[in-house]
């Protein structure tokens, strides 16, 4: 039974009331554990609401010493500005070319262009879900990956920063040097700019004083909450499960420290009208984040579209948000904030923005500012008006202001600022854009760019005889059912995510054991081989046929002088991936069995386990076009201790599915998966 409502936020997560009048010493600290602080709805609370986070700033300040020296650093003065940073899979289908076995950064960039208005910087994400599959650490990842230096360095070329992503859970696979040693590093040898914290709020200060050495200007975001006094040497942090009060409130973090640059994400969410309403009155950024580990969680066209309106005017204004008098919940005229609109103004050299938000379901056009909010000058809508002057505020979305004092120079991003904007309207297309994942069908027997003579022929004992092929189980035709069970994990299975709009999952939902029903019609017979194809025999298979994979990086790295080890011959051949297990099936007169055939072969008792006992790849191959998988069956010796979040090792039954996320360029290559060939069997007319 579950014990937490998913879809309500935690205690933990929900903003902190602030206490008006005086704080004693003790409400001071016990502000220092928010995540953002509560929007007083009365407008007349606000004088003392905004004084009182004045005076607990400067008190938090002096009882922990700040001095701001992490953001005096010249190489990470672009943390302040980094208003969009993607986080992203490494082989997510823009980025990456399964076709053309190549890094796509030009494909990726455009369309982050055309949705998002551009992005400021990525995050690489590497290894999990898929860590755990066999004993490949974190930073082997990322150093097996052919070309990455240069796809990093593309990214920079583009103008994008990169960040790593640090797994701290990561203690039971290969062993090399210490965390602390790897990961500086990595961050050398790639150039990174920065490292997400995964699962951590903060580095501890051995980290971040070797990072800082290994790339001076390292940018370290952490998960969720920092710490007060951290705020000193993180530049960044994910505002991840931050939910806001009713009346949008101040994140705790940026109000301390300007330069302090947080992301605002609720990855599971579909409408993210509420945290880019955060962000843009906080003057702070978001994740784009839409390939949520393996799932697509797209984002709607109304929230892309708010997103490259925010960061059009951020990164035009940003002295005026870095720089300028902050004014939250600045006062509007009371018609505007009864239809649910709320501002924060940024004051600076003769320049105020307004950065306003409809919380309402209805577009707003009436009056926004009181009387006497600005005299003389000249007032702007940046971000739209109705038609006759008065700025319109869409339903859910965004709007700006902006006001030229007289005097003061009108600055020189007002006018490409007005123009890109132009082109930039409010979207009010608010609908989820589903994505459906589609079984592939193989490109044919052999890889266009493998090379197979064509004069190949199948080996004696693999020919057909009585209509199925020697030791395999025959599964006949007909309608099946089956149960498949899998561990709940972020991947979700066949189709969508696993957790829709929830805040966090927690367990006994994420990572419990789950089941779903199979509906499979075989049209005719299938042989499924009892035994996987062996190291010896896929050598036979390389004997008669020449082939060389479009990409060899790890192809066969077990093997010795390109032959299989003495004593390894009957060992099930691994280091194969999709594309080498088709090929050789296709020589051996079959193909491989998709994983029902697989499992119900398998529930006859009768398939035969190699030793050392290794998963299985099955033709299962599926696509959303951002994200490829296939299902493994099998389990394998291989099992990777100390952490929920690997791949479930071991030895597994025929109606476990593991849902894998294929990576390219030869990296799905690996000491635990091998496979076994399967037959369409010809039924006697």
């Amino acid at each position: 039974m579950y014990t937490f409502d998913p879809l309500v936020p935690r205690p933990i997560d929900q903003p902190t009331e602030v206490p008006l009048g005086g704080l004693t010493t003790e409400q001071s600290t016990a502000l220092d554990e928010a995540k953002i602080f509560v929007g007083p709805p009365d407008p007349a609370d606000r004088p003392a609401w905004r004084e009182a986070l004045h005076r607990w700033r400067e008190d938090a300040r002096e009882r922990h010493g700040y001095r701001g020296a992490a953001y005096e650093r010249p190489g990470a003065a672009w943390a302040a500005r980094c208003h969009t940073v993607a986080q992203v899979w490494l082989w997510d289908e823009l980025l990456y070319s399964f076709a053309e076995h190549r890094f796509t950064p030009e494909r990726f960039l455009a369309d982050a262009r055309e949705r998002f208005g551009g992005l400021d910087a990525v995050v690489l994400w590497h290894a999990y879900p898929v860590i755990g599959i066999d004993d490949r650490n974190q930073w082997d990842y990322y150093r097996d990956v052919p070309g990455i230096v240069e796809l990093v360095r593309e990214l920079h070329d583009a103008g994008l920063h990169v960040f790593v992503d640090y797994n701290p859970w990561d203690t039971g696979t290969r062993r090399g040097a210490d965390d602390v040693t790897e990961l500086a590093d990595v961050v050398s040898w790639l150039g990174a700019d920065g490292v997400f914290l995964d699962t951590l709020k903060k580095a501890e200060p051995e980290l971040v004083a070797r990072l800082e050495e290994a790339r001076p200007g390292i940018v370290l975001e952490g998960e969720s909450k920092l710490a007060v006094e951290r705020i000193e040497d993180h530049s960044s942090s994910w505002a991840q499960f931050f939910a806001d009060s009713p009346v949008p409130g101040v994140l705790r973090a940026h109000w301390y420290e300007r330069r302090h640059m947080q992301h605002h994400v609720r990855r599971w969410h579909r409408d993210h009208s509420e945290e880019l309403q955060s962000a843009w009155l906080n003057g702070v950024g978001v994740m784009v984040w839409e390939v949520v580990f393996g799932v697509w969680v797209g984002w709607t066209p109304r929230d892309a579209a708010t997103v490259a309106r925010m960061v059009a005017v951020q990164r035009a204004a940003g002295d005026l948000l870095l720089a300028g008098r902050w004014t939250p919940l600045t006062g509007l005229t009371p018609q505007a904030e009864a239809a649910g609109v709320y501002a924060s103004r940024w004051e600076h050299e003769g320049l105020t923005l307004w950065t306003l938000v409809n919380r309402g379901e209805e577009d707003w056009t009436g009056p926004v500012l009181p009387d006497g909010a600005v005299t003389g000058g000249h007032l702007l809508p940046l971000t739209g008006d109705d038609g006759a002057g008065a700025p319109l505020v869409p339903a859910r979305g965004i709007a700006a202001l902006l006001h030229v004092a007289d005097g003061a120079t009108e600055p020189q991003w007002l006018a490409p600022l007005r123009e890109e904007l132009a082109h930039r309207p409010h979207v009010p297309d608010a609908r989820f854009q589903h994505r459906v994942a589609r079984r592939l069908a193989p490109a044919g027997p052999l890889p266009a760019d493998s090379r197979l003579p064509a004069d190949s022929r199948l080996p004696a004992d693999s020919r057909l005889a009585d209509g199925a092929p020697p030791a395999a189980v025959v599964v006949p035709a007909g309608e099946h059912v089956l149960t498949v069970r899998h561990r709940a994990r972020e991947t979700g299975m066949y189709q969508g995510a696993p957790y829709v709009d929830e805040w966090k999952p927690l367990p006994p939902r994420l990572h419990d054991a789950r089941t779903l029903q199979r509906e499979v019609t075989l049209p005719v017979p299938v042989a499924v081989a009892v035994s996987e194809v062996t190291n010896e025999e896929f050598a036979a298979f390389l004997d008669a046929t020449g082939y060389v994979p479009a990409v060899a990086h790890r192809f066969l790295a077990h093997w010795l002088e390109g032959r299989p080890a003495p004593g390894t011959e009957d060992e099930p051949v691994t280091f194969v991936d999709l594309a080498d297990a088709r090929a050789c099936c296709a020589w051996r007169g079959g193909r491989l069995p998709s994983e029902d055939e697989w499992q119900l072969a398998g529930e006859t008792g009768r398939l035969h386990r190699g030793t050392p006992a290794v998963w299985s790849w099955t033709e299962s191959e599926h696509s959303d076009g951002r994200t490829r998988f296939v299902i493994l069956k099998g389990g394998s010796d291989y099992r990777a201790e100390g952490s929920d979040w690997y791949v479930e090792g071991g030895v597994h039954a025929p109606d476990h599915s593991l849902k894998y996320l294929l990576p390219g360029l030869g990296t799905a290559r690996s000491a635990t998966i091998g496979f076994r060939c399967a037959w369409d069997v010809e039924v006697a007319r």
